[in-house]
């Protein structure tokens, strides 16, 4: 059977023809579409924001509907930059920050973190996620636990930074999150997995007793947004890394 379909035109080339038009059609679609999750990009040495390359390379904009009625969401322009308490270590990509402020510094390693939502995690139903426990109905302390309340928090220094007032609890999931802190200059959440709880006291080793009365606090005593949960994690992240001059040093 012979394979032309109008005088010399081959079957098989068209097949290939085909084949190459819609390769390098997917190649600019691609190309487009990964530019909607976070472009323009911009030089790791410079910091100049990179061409969006033209037509070809730049699709519309993405926009997300948010649920509960947090409206639309666009990823349209470039955020602004959140200065940070640091500088590179050497004038390469992929280089090492140090921290140029005393204290912790967040923003760099591990005490890293995203802008994210100024409001809080929705449960299933649409209410806050994580609430106090003093408040939330139906949640008790299984009688099993230990109840940390009213135990003393002991930082990395091995001194007391304040006392246990609270849990925050996530009622989406039934586990605490956060403990309380009544510390010498009002309360404060600390993240309920840094801490051990032993020997009649709370114990968290991610940072020192004096540097508990400068992490993050919430806008509301009874309720907690995704930025705030960012930041206060991050916070207490850094610690594990700059809290103590020795943490930075090498361990062999």
């Amino acid at each position: 059977m012979q394979g032309y379909v109008v005088g010399s035109i081959d079957v098989a080339a068209l097949v290939l023809y085909a084949f190459a038009l819609f390769f390098l059609f997917l190649v600019f679609y691609l190309r487009r579409e990964d530019r909607r999750e976070g472009y323009p990009m911009e030089d790791e040495l410079s910091g100049i924001v990179e061409s969006p390359g033209g037509a070809l390379h730049t699709a519309s904009v993405k926009a997300f509907l948010l649920p509960n009625g947090h409206g639309v969401v666009a990823i349209a322009e470039r955020r602004e930059a959140t200065e940070i308490a640091g500088r590179r270590r050497e004038n390469f990509s992929g280089a090492p920050y140090y921290p140029t402020q005393r204290g912790l510094p967040v923003g760099i390693g591990p005490g890293a973190y995203a802008q994210r939502a100024q409001y809080p995690d929705p449960d299933a139903e649409g209410r806050p996620r994580i609430i106090p426990l003093s408040i939330a109905e139906g949640m008790v302390v299984a009688r099993q636990d230990t109840d940390p309340r009213g135990m003393p928090v002991i930082g990395a220094d091995g001194r007391q930074a304040g006392t246990v007032t609270d849990l925050w609890v996530d009622r989406g999931e039934h586990v605490f999150r956060y403990l309380q802190v009544e510390t010498g200059s009002g309360a404060i959440l600390a993240p309920m997995a840094m801490a051990v709880i032993r020997g009649g006291a709370v114990r968290i080793d991610a940072i020192n007793a004096a540097d508990f009365a400068g992490a993050p606090k919430t806008a509301s005593g009874t309720q907690i947004t995704r930025d705030e949960e960012e930041r206060i994690v991050a916070y207490f992240g850094a610690g594990y890394l700059y809290a103590n001059g020795e943490r930075q040093e090498p361990w062999l």
